[in-house]
């Protein structure tokens, strides 16, 4: 929670206001919604210490003890009820392929008698977990010993809870619940599969924008708390490594007149560090103007579960952003090419990382949903999904030298490099041997929707870990270019 202290002179924040453009929240902008109790936690937090980071924004958001949008059980969150809608809630091929890609790297290893403990981040309802246990029981037999869940809801552990405990008993598994990564022991005895669907764009973060001064951070204050400056700040047409920007930067969102957008009057110690966290942040070529969010949690997060996957301790500590590989020496966002140079590492694990971003930093993908609709991010705090893409280098830069990554790859390459419309087919053809029609239709439709190119086909991306490289082509299967064989469905 906020600390609350006496209340202190704010200093002079640059304000980002101006003629911003702002997300509909389908509401009139002259009526001013009840205030929710995040909310009124947001704002009496900021009148006792003055603007807070967009990383503590979502964590009061997301995460508040009561009333945070995981942790209060009024909130539907998933499905046809909630406010958005997943890949394994689409369709269970999803859930299958990715426990057939798990079990092939354990079953192309030396250490394929060891027992498999599987790992996931942010189970949600238990869904992809229980269709991963279906083909590990399958593939894996006895050797399936373990399932660890990292969720921090009781609501949520409850719904994982009653999804999978027919399974384990079925499978003769024991699941565990952990409030973080770093709480599960790493283990030579056992090779780990680690899983995170959608887990890594709702962590906080921070955003940052390079000055004159250094790297400052841009903070969330109240509407009222200081005048608005006559226009948004400068910007450059220059745009930061692996960034898509080759025009003016998009500026940041209007925010909800409760809230706006500042720039703390100078450099900081949490702006600096992060600005120095990557090579890429660190460029001197990137012009003054240029803003990343920047998440030092997604960060820490990674380090662990290369951990877990390489059966190894770091020598890097993981308590805050530390410099990790060059990026350069790394592979473009369609191809695998972490494999080669990194074959000789040694693994007991591999995992999968599916969701949205790309191998470069954002400097404006902040939304909410509510609905299944994007809103504004300051609409009813703590009542809608938050969410920010996930910048993959910085992920794999976590990684370091721990163990090989591969990719990542557009989630309708993954899915289709894995046999998707294969069993699709097959599905399709036993429906319709037993007259179930509209089951063939439902489920071609499923498949359509989580490869479509103009939707989750690319908007989400897999990145790959640990697994064994094919001898002959060097890479982990399907981690390489895109061009090279995928199609629609």
């Amino acid at each position: 929670m906020l600390r609350s202290s006496a209340r202190r002179k704010i200093p002079s924040y640059r304000c980002y206001w101006g003629h911003r453009r702002r997300l509909s929240t389908g509401l009139n902008a002259s009526v001013s919604p009840p205030i929710t109790a995040v909310e009124k936690i947001i704002i009496d937090g900021i009148k006792a210490t003055g603007p807070i980071s967009f990383a503590t924004y979502m964590q009061m958001c997301l995460s508040h003890p009561t009333q945070g949008y995981y942790m209060n059980p009024s909130n539907p969150i998933f499905g046809a009820k909630g406010d958005f809608v997943t890949s394994p809630e689409i369709s269970g091929v999803f859930g299958e392929l990715v426990g057939v890609w798990l079990m092939a790297q354990w079953m192309q290893t030396t250490e394929k008698r060891l027992p498999i403990r599987i790992v996931e981040l942010g189970p949600g309802r238990g869904t992809l977990m229980h269709d991963i246990l279906r083909v590990a029981a399958q593939f894996g037999g006895s050797h399936l010993k373990k399932v660890h869940l990292v969720e921090t809801s009781p609501t949520l552990r409850a719904l994982q809870d009653a999804r999978l405990a027919p399974s384990a008993e079925k499978y003769g598994c024991t699941l565990e619940w952990h409030d973080s990564v770093e709480q599960i022991r790493r283990s030579e005895e056992e090779y780990t599969m680690v899983v995170a669907h959608e887990f890594f764009d709702a962590l906080p973060f921070h955003v940052i924008e390079k000055t004159e001064k250094g790297w400052q951070e841009i903070l969330i204050a109240l509407a009222e708390s200081s005048p608005a400056a006559p226009s948004p700040p400068s910007q450059t047409d220059s745009a930061p490594p692996d960034s898509d920007a080759t025009a003016e930067p998009a500026p940041l969102p209007e925010p909800y007149p409760r809230f706006r957008y500042v720039l703390a009057p100078h450099p900081t110690a949490a702006s600096t560090l992060l600005g120095m966290s990557s090579p890429r942040f660190r460029d001197p070529g990137l012009p003054v103007g240029t803003r990343l969010e920047v998440s030092p949690v997604g960060f820490r997060t990674m380090r662990p579960v290369g951990e877990l996957i390489s059966g190894e301790s770091s020598s890097q500590s993981a308590e805050a952003p530390v410099v990790g590989v060059d990026p350069s020496s790394q592979s473009s966002e369609d191809s695998g090419g972490d494999a080669h140079g990194k074959a000789r590492i040694r693994t007991r694990g591999c995992g999968l990382i599916v969701d949205y971003g790309a191998s470069r930093a954002f400097e404006q993908s902040f939304r909410a949903f509510k609905n299944h609709s994007i809103v504004d991010v300051f609409h009813a705090p703590g009542e809608c999904d938050l969410t920010a893409n996930v910048d993959f280098a910085y992920l794999k830069e976590a990684v370091g030298d721990l163990v090989p990554t591969h990719g990542p790859i557009s989630q309708a390459a993954f899915l289709e490099g894995m046999g998707l419309q294969q069993r699709v087919g097959r599905l399709v053809t036993d429906a319709r041997n037993t007259n179930s029609h509209s089951d063939a239709e439902r489920i071609r439709e499923a498949a359509r929707r989580l490869v479509d190119r103009a939707g989750m086909g690319s908007e989400y991306k897999v990145l790959g870990i640990g697994g064994v490289p094919h001898e002959e082509e060097g890479v982990v299967w399907p981690f390489v270019r895109e061009e090279e064989g995928a199609k629609v469905v």
